[in-house]
């Protein structure tokens, strides 16, 4: 049994260190990823501007080889839902250029099946901005001891149905289509057949975080809210000291919503709130 762990907060609303859990939604399902911000810093403060500065907004997947790995974060158009023929696209800004690559930094992750790593220019270890990718493999024998090794920065906590999905995709008409022999040479597509794919058959994503806030109110009282996880038990956890000892407010089963939860006590000691999910 696993716990992954999103923000940790004060009363006083002062954040804390902790884990943080993104949610990648997908016409397939949603992907539950834990970020290794203690052992990747740079790379998940990079990931998560992008997330933050709205940049992530209609992404689409636009790299799939099967076995190997899916890609996004590159690319993105404003039509996701028109039924008509995709001809064009936009680049996600490279607003924050280039990041320094943290392979060797913290503990050595590898690019093992269901984890993410950023996706970088050949023979350029330092040239990852906005795109990544999930491995669909363990590509550890390969990514790892190539250009400075490729920086796994989180990994797939739940659903990894969806994984499964690219990886049933085949060339030649099987979900995936080459667009001219050029950029979308692999673009993953929602049917099946050769033809030219409309807006609306790309597969998007939306990605969001567990985002923990906590509201003091006049009487002391306090109210945590934060982007639930659905379809799992959703632990609003409290404590007054560190160490700590964990004391559960609450367990809702979450609906991919915003939730909240009231704390009405009203102690002035400062508590220290956490919202865990079980995987």
């Amino acid at each position: 049994m696993r716990f992954s762990m999103g923000c940790l907060l004060l009363a006083s609303l002062l954040p804390v260190k902790a884990g943080m859990l993104v949610q990648f939604r997908t016409r397939q399902g949603d992907l539950e990823v834990e970020l290794f911000d203690q052992d990747k810093p740079v790379t998940v403060d990079n990931f998560l501007r992008y997330i933050k500065g709205g940049y992530y907004q209609n992404v689409f997947f636009h790299r799939c080889l099967p076995g190997f790995i899916v890609q996004g974060g590159g690319f993105y158009d404003t039509n996701r839902n028109d039924h008509a023929l995709f001809n064009y696209y936009f680049t996600v800004p490279k607003v924050w250029g280039a990041i320094t690559n943290e392979y060797n930094v913290g503990r050595k992750i590898s690019n093992t099946y269901g984890t993410i790593a950023m996706a970088k220019v050949g023979g350029d270890p330092d040239s990852a901005t906005s795109e990544w990718f999930f491995n669909l493999a363990d590509n550890s024998s390969n990514l790892d001891n190539q250009n400075g090794g490729f920086t796994v920065f989180g990994r797939v906590v739940g659903n990894t149905n969806v994984l499964a999905w690219f990886n049933s995709l085949q060339y030649n008409g099987g979900g995936i289509v080459n667009l001219d022999n050029g950029l979308f040479m692999n673009l993953p597509v929602s049917y099946l057949g050769n033809t030219r794919p409309f807006f609306d058959d790309l597969i998007y994503l939306d990605i969001s975080l567990l985002q923990v806030q906590v509201k003091l109110n006049t009487d002391n009282s306090r109210e945590i809210s934060w982007n639930s996880i659905s379809n799992r038990l959703n632990y609003v956890e409290f404590t007054t000291q560190f160490p700590p000892a964990w004391q559960t407010l609450a367990s809702p089963t979450g609906t991919g919503n915003r939730l909240q939860v009231p704390d009405t006590s009203s102690s002035a000691t400062n508590r220290f709130y956490r919202v865990r999910v079980e995987y």
